[in-house]
């Protein structure tokens, strides 16, 4: 189970990161990257070693090095790629609509809603923002702010199971053959 546990960890920390290259590949920043013999992983040098870029001139040249960084990481072999799963959820008394039957498909689109952006938690990472207000060295107001940005294809419904009375629940996955097929592009383009 442990080892799972790591396989699983090391596909989505390639995941993360290189959604994070690719995001950055349009930013100002140069990466200077360096592999040695000594068994750094690559992953982890790409990730500690980005420097704000000092010469704009060389634009060009950081665009393709995050470029060759991405391939890097996509061109790294995974033993095995888990399927995702996410559950969602949604109360039917609270959705808008004329009769108990809209109400009931509301509820389980927005349960499927619920289900996908589980999904991209998973796949993409959660952006937190927190502000923290202190007066007289009391906390006045803490508030903190969950987002959540990304693609989620090839995303299929396993079950829609009404849950006690008032309640649908979704469940999606993304299994190992479209996950593979996902990466395969990914690798081609």
């Amino acid at each position: 189970m442990n080892n799972i546990f790591k396989r699983n960890l090391n596909f989505f920390t390639s995941l993360t990161i290189l959604s994070s290259i690719l995001m950055l590949s349009a930013c100002s920043y140069q990466p200077d990257v360096t592999f040695n013999d000594g068994g750094t992983d690559p992953l982890t040098s790409i990730v500690n070693n980005f420097k704000p870029k000092s010469d704009s001139n060389n634009n060009k040249s950081s665009q393709t090095d995050n470029l060759i960084m991405a391939q890097q990481v996509l061109d790294a072999s995974v033993e095995e790629i888990p399927t995702l799963t996410a559950v969602g959820y949604a109360v039917v008394s609270t959705q808008p609509g004329r009769s108990d039957a809209q109400k009931r498909l509301m509820a389980i689109r927005a349960a499927r809603m619920a289900a996908m952006r589980d999904l991209a938690e998973q796949i993409h990472g959660l952006q937190v923002d927190s502000n923290t207000t202190v007066v007289d060295l009391m906390v006045q107001n803490d508030t903190f702010r969950g987002v959540v940005t990304g693609t989620i294809r090839g995303a299929r419904t396993v079950r829609i199971n009404p849950t006690g009375a008032d309640t649908y629940e979704i469940v999606l996955e993304i299994d190992r053959e479209m996950m593979t097929y996902l990466l395969s592009v990914a690798r081609q383009a």
